[in-house]
């Protein structure tokens, strides 16, 4: 059998369950990185933490081994079972979110954020590397937009999950039972899961065998659209995930008071006794992220895919403009004092802000050979996460800090917008990754 015969047959038969339990602990990644965002009101309160140290812990606590040790483990992923080093990362991750519920002032925290971000660093870059082994060319996008539903989907359960246990009993116990489920689910993954002949979909003559950490770097080196484009996704990121991070505190703080006649129509049973803002707050972000992002992510890889086709440059092209159109949606969206419009307003902006990733997540895995995309990947990550994860929450909430004396309440509103500058660097990096990907691409 040939190997797009082999490729497609193996598809056939479980190419759709791989995508789902891949999607799954997706899920629990981002849920457990962004339930954080909802517990932040609570947190500060008990345990006396402003905006920048608030940012800080969230966002380069996770960021500096969730990057760095990406990259080592992604090494190892282009030799070894990729399954066992997600399902091995997921127990760990879900382990120290479920330590994050016990500790006891800002360090203990901070420190227990890290070790999620050591767990994490192995889930993303072996899952791009599987589904580009289940899945052929022409369809890449399409996949990894389905994979990249994790983010709203994993985003949008931590918010509301993490503001209902908050309610009932505490945001510690909010960690510890996201903790929990994660270390149930992993050996559900291993059992289920099997791991795809490498590079099966592509070139008889592309090499599979493991290559050395410096001919990565080198075949990198040659791409410039590598560069481009990681840089490109990680100023979008800065906003992206500093948006994810700051939303609910900022609906919070800047429409507390009429977040329960705004949600009025929710069922009663979704109403626990002792409801406050944050819970509020919760189902508001959480219905938003879950509309706008699948909607994004899905018309991201369809589109992406369609005119890949005839263009390269289209995986690039497609989000840099994107990006421009979600600015005026934004900012109308963070200056609108009123709730409704505000929410159908973000809808927007939060959609095209993540049509980036199919698309550009894709292009990542044909730039490279298959013995080099795990590591590749983990390098795009390792980019991503110190700029993106690492410095956007943290500016947000150290700009917030700043603005306080001047804007009171309100000074996250300010803060927010300020950051919307990275999405119009990201367009342009993207723009120029849309003349250099058709050179760079590996046919």
């Amino acid at each position: 059998m040939q190997n797009n015969e082999l490729g497609a047959t193996r598809k056939k038969i479980s190419g759709g369950l791989v995508l789902l339990l891949l999607v799954v602990v997706y899920t629990f990644n981002f849920l457990d990185r962004q339930i954080l965002a909802i517990l932040s009101p609570a947190i500060q309160k008990e345990l006396g933490i402003n905006d920048a140290q608030l940012g800080l812990m969230r966002g380069m606590s996770f960021a500096i081994f969730y990057s760095l040790l990406g990259v080592p483990i992604a090494f190892l992923a282009d030799r070894f079972n990729r399954t066992w080093i997600i399902t091995i990362s997921l127990t760990i991750w879900s382990a120290m979110t479920a330590i994050c519920g016990f500790a006891q002032n800002f360090w203990q925290l901070f420190f227990a954020r890290m070790m999620v971000g050591v767990g994490e660093a192995g889930g993303v870059a072996p899952a791009y590397s599987i589904i580009s082994d289940y899945f052929e060319p022409k369809k890449r996008a399409r996949a990894m937009a389905i994979y990249s539903f994790g983010i709203p989907i994993g985003s949008a359960v931590g918010i509301v999950f993490g503001a209902i246990i908050t309610t009932m009993l505490s945001w510690r116990a909010a960690f510890v039972i996201v903790g929990i489920m994660g270390i149930i689910l992993a050996p559900i993954f291993r059992l289920l899961m099997r791991e795809p002949v490498r590079g099966i979909f592509d070139s008889a003559n592309a090499k599979t065998d493991a290559p050395k950490i410096s001919e990565v770097i080198k075949v990198l080196i040659s791409k410039p659209s590598f560069w481009t484009l990681s840089l490109g996704a990680s100023c979008s990121s800065m906003m992206g995930y500093g948006l994810f991070a700051w939303l609910p505190s900022f609906f919070v703080r800047s429409y507390g008071d009429i977040l329960p006649q705004t949600m009025s129509w929710l069922p009663s049973f979704l109403i626990p006794h002792g409801a406050g803002p944050v819970l509020y707050a919760g189902y508001y972000y959480g219905m938003m992220l879950l509309v706008g992002g699948i909607l994004g992510i899905w018309m991201g890889g369809q589109i992406s895919d369609r005119l890949g086709a005839k263009s390269k440059g289209a995986y690039a092209l497609v989000p840099a403009v994107s990006f421009l159109l979600a600015l005026p949606f934004f900012v109308l969206g963070t200056m609108s004092n009123n709730l409704m419009v505000s929410f159908f307003l973000y809808i927007i902006p939060t959609a095209l802000g993540l049509v980036w990733l199919g698309p550009v997540i894709s292009a990542f895995q044909h730039i490279v050979p298959p013995n080099m995309r795990a590591t590749a990947s983990a390098l795009f990550l390792l980019i991503n996460s110190l700029i993106g994860i690492g410095l956007g929450d943290f500016l947000i909430g150290l700009m917030s800090t700043l603005l306080k004396e001047q804007y009171g309440q309100e000074s996250l509103r300010y803060s927010i917008m300020s950051g919307t500058i990275f999405y119009v660097l990201a367009a342009i990096l993207l723009f120029i990754s849309s003349k250099l990907l058709p050179k760079d691409w590996e046919e």
